[in-house]
Order: structure tokens, then C-alpha cells, then sequence
């Protein structure tokens, strides 16, 4: 970026004193520290935490500099004057790199506040029924008359404005079901809690000899806990078309009558001329009209190798431009670009995601009618029978509480928990609460290649067969590129132990290469044709030295650990697999025969993986979509259940329902076996739950269960249930 970045600071001066309201506000703001977002996709400790903001507050003019390790950002408070690439190039330095994000495209909201809402409540549900519990136990022990009720109304005090603050998610959810006319699981449970401390409240006014304000609080206390376990399994996910649309870049640098100027993208029109420095990101699709250089479209295509660009080629908005400076002329920015189109695509995809149903919803749109009418027919019953209203009350309230739905509200997350916890400890992070029980369904599993199946990095392979002086020269004219081979030839000369040898007048080719002096003569590193040598089959680079003789240095992208074992475990479980690639033909046909996969495609774009998928689900498949880039995002979105690599790109991770921690792909059949497994758990959570009801409603309707050994009986159950899902540990 340029150095009109920077925003011009307004001089002070005594007339200052005398200026307008107005002018003093607008300096101001002028003068107010600007608000930077970045994103740290390889931060993942406490010590990068400590490293990042370290480095960034030792910078002149930053204010303050905060990481947010759940979201991968680091937030950075700091004068005009500080730019964008500055902080890049101070976190580059300290190993850890970073791209920009728009502020204005994000959820900025650094503390969970559902979260910490939830816990907040459940700590003071649960407090309180520890301190009713021990007023309970002297009245069970036979505390009477004026002894028993002062227990009681101090049961009261405490409970009541605990069910209010506690009892809110619930409340407030079962409103809303209420007013758009439908029944839920938390209409029930409201009722139940406010009938428990009614009846409680009326008992005690009256001097009766049993009040239920413990079991009402437990049952909120339990029922938190499992809307608490829920709300953790889905923590993770975030918007990825959120993600998506902060990627593209902020600002660009546009030339007017060959001036630069710094605007947002948002200002861009087609037609405009803009500068793209090497290094930088594009800022909206266009054509080059002037210089030469070549883009890294990995993250958009999956392609392994850079790819050449000259006046009257296309770019689009994302792509990276690595060697030499261009000037596009915008065709289309800011909603229009193909990137925020994606962007769309993944919302769109997402939506229709989320209308997926977990076996708990279901259940709760059967079981909530039934609750309801039958706690109705028992009071009508007993009223009818005896006409007293405190006993028919009294036992409505016992077989709300008896059938309240606390076990199944507990089965489906009790188990998440306990299956996310399993497959952490082998390296899987659950992100969405219905991921398992969708992961459990598949019978399609569909892998990218490049840094999915692969690691995404190429690294030269066959180097021990070049002579040493050849590989010096060219770890010397490599030092000067920052093309990704270069680069990765750079580190494995290095690891052997050689120095580069000494070059003169190095300069990089745009487009083809890096070529300098050696005792006069020149060497070339780069393309073949540029350097005048035969052309071999796979990624290569290629050496011209002094003599005119040529060398090919092979590339090969390393499989990733576990991948050729997870296909054949794939395959044998009988799921069809299939490889969907943006890279060429040649590499995609030779992994798919080197790991048995029958059917692939090459040259996939992000449009053709999604429409691929939808076609397989739409002829009644269920597919998993495993997944790294940018070019992945939509199909990751689109798919039934998704899984990305950690070291995928935010975005890509985002739009999936399970991150792989780790480098080996190895336990993701056992992972398909554990949601299995899981399922099966589930369902039996809600067969215990069932049969706990048809045992126990009978009891409560004919009058034989309190609203106290109802809460008991109730809470023996969601143990019951708890304990069946620890058994996947």
C-alpha cells in the first residue's frame, strides 16, 4: 500500500482556541484512534496471544492491540498514521501471518453474551436451591406450624425472584411460541415452573404442610443445565458469509489522471482504474490493462500453482497478486464482485441448512400437546370428582412437573457432549449442535484435494540428485521471489545444509521468473519456456546455469497423514467417495488412482462443486463435504454435514459443522462410527424418557405423587439419561 494511506494530521494552533464547536469535533475525530481488524489463522495458545499483542503495542502509535483466540482476530486501536500493512508486515516479522478484515462486516461483539448469560442464570438457580434445600430438610424433619411456614415464606423469598431471573429463557421462548400460535418444549416447562411456585405460594399462604419451591427450583436448575450443554455444542459456529464478505478487501488504491488515491472498495465503479501492488489482495473482479505478474488463486480455485497474468486478463476480487505490480480496470466491486457472490451463495446455503430438524424437535412437537392436555384432563377430572380446587390443582401441577420435559430436553445434549468430548481427544471439535446426529446419516463423502487430502504446500522432492553448486545458485535467485515454490525451495536447500552462492544484478521477471550474474554469464530460475528447457511432466521449476545447461526441480504436495487409510476405511464401510478438484487434470487423476477413489473431477469451480452436491442430494444422497478453501466455502455450506482442516481458511472453517484439529486425517471413519453410535444413544435417552412417563403419569393422575416426589422423580430420570450418555466415553 502506498503512503496515502496514512491520513493527514491537522496542525494546532492558538486560533484553534477560538474555532467552532463543529471544528473542534470534526478535529476530533480526526485525531481518534482508528479501529483495525486482522485475522490470525495460525494463532492457537496462550503464547500467541502474549507474542501478537507484545509485538503490536511496541509499534508507535498503537494504542492498544487485543486477540480474540475463538474468533483467530486481533483487534488494534491506533493512530491514522498507522497502516493496515504496517501491522502486517510487524506480525509477518514475529511469524504469525495476517490478513485484513473489514470491521464493518463483522460481528464486533467480543463477549459471548449468551454464554456467559445462561451461566450467569444457572449459577443462581443453583445456589438457590441449595439454600432451599437445607430450609427443606428442616421441614421434612418436622418442623411445625408457625416454624414450618416461616421456612416456608423465607423458600418463598428465595425462590420466587430466582424462577423470575432464572426461569427467563424459558419464559420468554415459551411467549413467543405462544404468540405465533404453536406449542414448544418450553411452553410446558414454563407452565410447570410457574404452576410448582403458585401452588407452593397458595400451600404456604394457606399454612398447608407442603410447599414445592425446592423442586421448583431444581427443575429450572436442571433444565438450565441442559439448555447450557446445548448452547455450548453450537458455540462455535459463526456466520460464514459474514466471514466471507469481511475477506474482501477494505480499501484500494485507485488512479485518477495517474494520481493514487486510497478508498474504500465500496466506492469502486466498473471502469475504474486501480493499482494492485504485489502481495496484495484483488479488490474487486477486472481485467489488467497494464503490467505482468502471476496470482495465487488457491484459496478460490484450489489451483496448486501460480498462474500468469498479462494486460487483457481477468481477475477476481481475492485472488493474490505475487510478483509485479498490476493496474486493473474494474468490471465488477463490492456486491457485484464474484466473491461477495459466493459470499451470498454460502448464506443462501446456509439457511436452507439450519431448516434441518434434530430428533429432539420432532419429539418436542409430539410430546408438548400431550403434556398439556393431559395436566388439563387431571385437574377437570379431580375438580369434577371432589370439587376442591387446592388437590385438583395440586395434582395438575404434579403431572406437569412429572411429564415436564427435562430428560428429553437433556437427551439429546447430554449426549453431544459427551460424543464432542470423545472426538476431541482424537482431534475433532463439534461446532453444531445437530452435526452428529447428520454426520451419522451419510452415505456420500465428497474431499477436496489441495490441502485437504494434501497438505497444500508443495515441497521439492529428488533434491539429493542435483549437484550441490546447482542447488545453491538456485536457492540464491529463489531468495529473491516470493513465489510459493521459490519460497518452499528456499527452506529444503537450506535444510540440507547449503548456503546460497553469490549472484549479481538478481531481479525478478514478472511472470517468469527471477534471473541474475554469475562471473557474467546469466542464470534463470522460473518458468520453462522462459528459461529454454524441456518441460516435465508435474510441478517443476526450472534452472538455467552458466553453461547453458538446464535443470528440473520436481514439487510434489505431500499427502496428509491418515488420508489414504481414511479413504480405504471410507470405501470399506460402504460409502461412495468422490474427489472434487479445482486443480488441473494430471494431479487430480494421479491422487484419485494412488488412493482408490473411482470418481473425480478437475477444474472445479466453487459454483460446480455446490451445484455437484446438490445434484447427489437431490437424487437422495447424504453427503459429507470435506473441505480447506475459499473455493470450498458454499459446498461446505450446501452439504448435509461439513468438515474443514484447522489450517483451512477462516471462512471454509466457519461454514463447517467439524473442525479436524489436527494434521491427520486418519480418525475421520471413527468419527462416522462414534455419530452412529451417538444417534443410537439418543434414541435410547428418549425410550427411557418414554418409559419413565408411561410408568410415572398414571401415578400422578390418579392422585398418588406430590408436586415434590413428581421434582423427584423427574430429576431421577434426567440422571437416568445423563448416565446413559456418559457410557460413550
Amino acid at each position: 500500500m502506498s503512503d496515502s494511506y496514512a491520513a493527514s494530521s491537522i496542525s494546532a494552533c492558538p486560533a484553534c482556541v477560538a474555532a467552532p464547536a463543529a471544528e473542534r469535533l470534526a478535529e476530533a475525530r480526526e485525531k481518534r484512534p482508528a479501529g483495525l481488524v486482522f485475522s490470525l489463522p495460525t494463532a492457537h495458545c496462550a503464547a500467541c496471544i502474549t507474542d501478537v499483542e507484545r509485538a503490536l503495542r511496541e509499534m508507535q502509535g498503537v494504542h492498544s492491540a487485543r486477540v480474540n483466540l475463538t474468533l483467530k482476530r486481533v483487534s488494534v486501536e491506533a493512530d491514522p498514521s498507522i497502516t493496515p500493512d504496517a501491522v502486517i508486515e510487524k506480525l509477518a516479522a514475529i511469524g504469525y501471518p495476517a490478513h485484513e478484515l473489514d470491521p464493518g462486516l463483522l460481528s464486533m461483539t467480543e463477549t459471548d453474551r449468551r454464554g456467559r448469560d445462561l451461566l450467569m442464570r444457572l449459577g443462581v438457580a443453583g445456589f438457590a436451591m441449595m439454600n432451599i434445600m437445607l430450609l427443606s430438610i428442616a421441614v421434612w424433619s418436622g418442623a411445625e406450624s408457625a416454624t414450618r411456614d416461616l421456612f416456608h415464606w423465607i423458600s418463598a423469598a428465595i425462590a420466587l425472584p430466582t424462577l423470575a431471573f432464572s426461569g427467563q429463557p424459558f419464559f420468554s421462548s415459551a411467549w413467543a411460541a405462544i404468540k405465533a400460535r404453536r406449542l414448544g418444549m418450553d411452553v410446558p416447562i414454563s407452565l410447570a415452573l410457574i404452576l410448582a411456585a403458585a401452588v407452593s405460594l397458595y400451600e404456604t399462604a394457606e399454612s398447608g404442610q407442603h410447599a414445592y419451591f425446592d423442586a421448583a427450583v431444581s427443575l429450572c436448575f436442571f433444565l438450565l443445565v441442559g439448555r447450557y450443554l446445548d448452547y455450548r455444542s453450537r458455540a462455535a459456529a459463526r456466520s460464514a458469509a459474514e466471514e466471507l464478505a469481511a475477506l474482501e478487501v477494505p480499501r484500494a488504491t485507485r488512479l485518477i489522471g495517474g494520481a493514487e488515491t486510497v478508498v474504500p472498495v465500496a466506492e469502486l465503479e466498473a471502469g475504474d482504474l486501480v493499482l494492485v501492488r504485489p502481495g496484495a489482495r484483488m479488490p474487486a473482479d477486472g481485467e489488467v490493462v497494464e503490467g505482468s505478474s502471476e496470482l495465487d488463486r488457491s484459496l478460490l480455485t484450489g489451483e496448486t500453482l501460480p498462474v500468469p497474468v498479462e494486460p487483457g486478463g481477468r481477475v477476481s476480487a481475492g485472488e493474490v497478486n505475487l510478483t509485479g505490480p498490476l493496474v486493473l480496470r474494474v468490471t465488477a466491486a463490492g456486491r457485484d464482485s464474484s466473491l461477495h457472490r459466493m459470499a451470498d451463495l454460502v448464506a443462501v446455503a446456509e439457511s436452507a441448512r439450519t431448516r434441518y430438524t434434530s430428533i429432539s424437535d420432532r419429539m418436542a412437537r409430539a410430546y408438548a400437546p400431550v403434556v398439556h392436555l393431559l395436566a388439563l384432563a387431571a385437574f377437570a377430572g379431580w375438580f369434577y370428582a371432589t370439587r376442591d380446587l387446592r388437590h385438583s390443582l395440586n395434582v395438575a401441577a404434579a403431572v406437569l412437573i412429572i411429564t415436564c420435559p427435562c430428560a428429553l430436553a437433556l437427551a439429546v445434549p447430554a449426549v453431544v457432549t459427551s460424543a464432542s468430548g470423545r472426538l476431541f481427544r482424537n482431534g475433532f471439535l463439534i461446532k453444531n449442535g445437530t452435526a452428529l446426529e447428520r454426520l451419522a446419516e451419510i452415505d456420500t463423502v465428497v474431499f477436496d484435494k489441495t490441502g485437504t487430502l494434501t497438505l497444500g504446500a508443495p515441497e521439492p522432492v529428488g533434491l539429493e540428485a542435483h549437484d550441490p553448486r546447482d542447488l545453491s545458485l538456485a536457492a540464491a535467485l529463489a531468495s529473491a521471489s516470493a513465489h510459493p515454490l521459490a519460497r518452499a525451495l528456499v527452506r529444503a536447500v537450506a535444510d540440507m545444509g547449503l548456503r546460497p552462492d553469490t549472484v549479481q544484478d538478481i531481479r525478478e521477471i514478472p511472470g517468469q521468473g527471477v534471473e541474475g550474474r554469475v562471473n557474467g554469464s546469466v542464470v534463470r530460475l522460473g518458468r520453462a519456456e522462459w528459461v529454454g528447457a524441456p518441460v516435465v511432466e508435474g510441478t517443476a521449476t526450472y534452472l538455467a546455469l552458466p553453461d547453458g545447461q538446464t535443470r528440473a526441480i520436481r514439487f510434489s504436495d505431500s499427502l496428509r497423514p491418515g488420508a489414504a487409510e481414511t479413504v480405504a476405511d471410507l470405501r470399506a464401510g460402504g460409502h461412495r467417495v468422490i474427489l472434487l478438484s479445482g486443480d488441473a487434470e494430471a494431479p487430480v487423476r494421479r491422487m484419485a488412482e494412488s488412493l482408490g477413489i473411482p470418481e473425480w473431477s478437475a477444474g472445479q469451480s466453487p459454483h460446480d462443486k455446490a451445484e455437484r452436491i446438490a445434484r447427489l442430494q437431490a437424487e437422495g444422497a447424504r453427503v459429507l463435504m470435506v473441505g480447506d478453501g475459499l473455493n470450498d466455502t458454499v459446498a461446505l455450506a450446501s452439504a448435509h454435514v461439513s468438515i474443514s482442516p484447522a489450517n483451512a481458511l477462516d471462512a471454509a472453517r466457519v461454514a463447517s459443522d467439524i473442525v479436524v484439529l489436527g494434521q491427520d486425517l486418519g480418525p475421520l471413519a471413527m468419527a462416522i462410527r462414534l455419530a452412529r453410535l451417538a444417534r443410537r444413544r439418543i434414541v435410547e435417552n428418549f425410550g427411557l424418557a418414554l418409559a419413565y412417563n408411561v410408568i410415572a403419569i398414571p401415578v400422578a393422575l390418579a392422585g398418588l405423587a406430590t408436586p415434590l416426589i413428581a421434582a423427584l422423580a423427574m430429576s431421577a430420570s434426567s440422571i437416568t439419561v445423563s448416565l446413559n450418555a456418559l457410557r460413550l466415553k
